[in-house]
């Protein structure tokens, strides 16, 4: 069944029942905020307090980038083809939780390897389930105000996560850790069966567009011959390079002179967090008000500028504009890629395994960045990485700016 909100302008009234799918929707961005990744950001300074050094956590890091990026796009062509995208998310979020049980019980390299490499390949089809899920859900036109509302929900699922593992840890210790992850992922799990199958344009979610038409989807040809696509996915593997291990190497810093891994990794994440729901707030109205280049060229920036403030200062006050900047850059890049990949792929029926693609050369930066990242600091600490990444990072504000009305253009006519 085709949903009847599809031919709606943005300021068309939704039904309530499509409100209540929209509300459910919501739910389930804040509780994927830590069903999805499993141990996510207390992976690093979890095994680090436990005597795993840093070259060795980058390549767990980057084994799990390219297990990730290899089954990305082969899961975006696969959400293109499903109508059952509640079932691709649904799956992961049971394997992921199980994997990270596993890894908190008995922390040795068969369980951490096997267990993160898993997690890596069934976590890679939730992204792009989950961007389908809402582009059928909500429409074209409706598109950019949802994945900013996404992304809020998400964060603002991370932000109470955070507190709450910082809280259980606290007083509960490793329980109140495996409790919150089995709590979050039943509830991620209710959210998404809450959803409304039959509100889920299959049509619309793979980037056919509005239009009744009888004609198919493109070819994947259109994927390599797309020079905005191109170029989005070099900046992001440029940016992603820079900015992937930045976050954990203050997570593995911090929680060995602190000592305890999990409560400062509450806070070092927690705090860009909360700026990347600034940042998800105001998205919609720096779009509208600027552009979407605007927004992309306020994201690359923010990096550069980070990696000068993490490797000039090293007292634990310094986290702050660090991990503020995090949220500017990486909240707003978040909020951007889909939104630049549907411009670019709409009409073509390859919405979904477009950003796959994309996903995927993003993530060769983001894993090779793990383990240079990691030889970087065994060589000259912690400082010389971050001063490193983040002038790579600048590479990619030049190549944006060389290509910007190919990787952020503006909607089609008749799509605000």
């Amino acid at each position: 069944m085709r949903a009847v909100h599809r031919g709606l302008s943005v300021t068309a009234p939704i039904s309530s029942d499509l409100r209540r799918s929209i509300y459910a929707l919501a739910a389930l961005n804040f509780f994927l905020a830590d069903a999805r990744d499993g141990l996510g950001p207390f992976l690093d300074g979890f095994l680090a307090t436990r005597g795993w050094e840093p070259f060795t956590l980058g390549l767990l890091a980057t084994i799990g980038g390219v297990l990730g990026m290899v089954a990305t796009p082969l899961f975006g062509a696969l959400v293109d083809a499903s109508s059952r995208k509640r079932t691709l998310i649904i799956l992961p979020v049971v394997l992921v939780t199980a994997m990270a049980l596993w890894t908190l019980a008995t922390p040795n390299n068969f369980s951490v390897f096997g267990g993160q490499s898993a997690t890596a390949v069934v976590g890679a089809v939730i992204g792009p389930a989950l961007m389908g899920l809402t582009l059928g859900l909500v429409g074209e036109k409706r598109f950019s105000d949802q994945v900013s509302r996404n992304e809020f929900w998400n964060h603002a699922g991370n932000v109470f996560s955070l507190g709450a593992i910082y809280v259980g840890s606290l007083y509960f210790g490793l329980n109140g850790v495996v409790g919150l992850m089995l709590l979050t992922a039943l509830a991620a799990i209710i959210a998404t069966l809450a959803i409304n199958p039959a509100h889920i344009d299959n049509r619309v979610a793979r980037g056919m567009g509005a239009k009744e038409q009888d004609d198919g989807p493109s070819g994947l040809s259109v994927l390599t011959h797309s020079k905005g696509l191109i170029l989005l996915a070099l900046v992001l593997m440029i940016f992603h390079f820079g900015n992937a291990p930045i976050s954990r190497l203050i997570a593995q810093d911090f929680s060995i002179q602190l000592g305890s891994p999990f409560r400062t990794t509450a806070i070092t994440t927690g705090i860009s967090q909360v700026s990347m729901i600034v940042m998800a707030l105001i998205a919609p109205w720096l779009i509208t008000r600027f552009g979407l280049g605007f927004v992309f060229v306020v994201a690359l920036m923010a990096l550069p500028i980070r990696g000068v403030i993490a490797g000039s200062f090293s007292d634990f006050a310094a986290i702050y504009p660090v991990q503020f900047l995090d949220g500017v850059g990486a909240g707003l890049i978040g909020i951007a890629t889909p939104l630049a990949a549907e411009r670019i792929l709409s009409g073509t029926g390859r919405f979904n395994v477009g950003l796959g693609a994309v996903m995927t050369v993003q993530g060769i930066g983001a894993s090779l960045s793990n383990i240079v990242a990691g030889w970087l600091t065994d060589q000259g600490g912690y400082s010389l990485a971050y001063f490193v990444h983040g002038g790579v990072a600048a590479f990619a504000l030049l190549l944006f700016m060389f290509g910007a009305k190919a990787i952020a253009p503006e909607p089609r006519k008749g799509v605000a």
